[in-house]
């Protein structure tokens, strides 16, 4: 199972009011396309994306990696930032979260081609066609399960756990607290659990 690390939100410690505005004005600048501007956030933020990205990678060159393409995203998508929605920090973190959390995904999803590869020509001893109707049979159940949540425990449960987001990002996205966004998950999961018939 992945485990998300949430990005830092404007409530850490080390979050600096001055640094927020700094941030914001730097990013507006940014796109208008200055160049120095452009510097400036990446000196001001670059220790900080890429601690994140390697709290959730570990490997220090793939982080390093991860991270310029984090700040080629900033510089190209500067425009899409809207102040009303948050600061630009946190917007700018998240992005980091979203490609670290990519980069594992596909990491993953090498690995996996990979053993398929190695084993796609051993024999099974089970019944490939039963296999892949249980699975169908179980997507249905979850998805019919999902229909008799609220739609609010529905929106949580699909970002966190189909979205890959973590509470903190889901609560940003729904602009809700994030305690709310707790009650809403654990709630959820303990309906859906009662709806497939999981024991607890």
């Amino acid at each position: 199972m992945l485990d998300t690390v949430a990005p830092p939100s404007e409530s850490d410690e080390s979050f600096d009011l001055v640094s927020r505005s700094s941030a914001e004005e730097l990013l507006a600048r940014v796109a208008r396309g200055d160049q120095a501007a452009f510097s400036e956030l990446y000196d001001m933020l670059a220790p900080r994306v890429l601690g994140l990205i390697r709290r959730v990678l570990i490997d220090s060159a793939q982080s390093e990696e991860v991270a310029q393409e984090v700040f080629l995203e900033i510089w190209q998508t500067a425009t899409r930032y809207e102040e009303g929605r948050g600061a630009a920090t946190s917007w700018m973190m998240t992005i980091a979260h979203r490609r670290a959390i990519d980069r594992v995904r596909a990491s993953q999803a090498g690995r996996d081609r990979d053993v398929k590869i190695g084993i796609r020509d051993i024999d099974t001893a089970y019944d490939q066609v039963a296999e892949q109707a249980e699975i169908s049979i179980e997507h249905a159940k979850v998805k019919t399960a999902l229909t008799r949540l609220t739609e609010l425990q529905r929106q949580a449960v699909t970002l966190a756990y189909y979205g890959g987001y973590s509470q903190s990002e889901v609560a940003e996205i729904l602009s809700v607290p994030l305690g709310t966004v707790k009650t809403r998950l654990r709630d959820g999961m303990i309906r859906l659990r009662d709806e497939l018939g999981v024991a607890s």
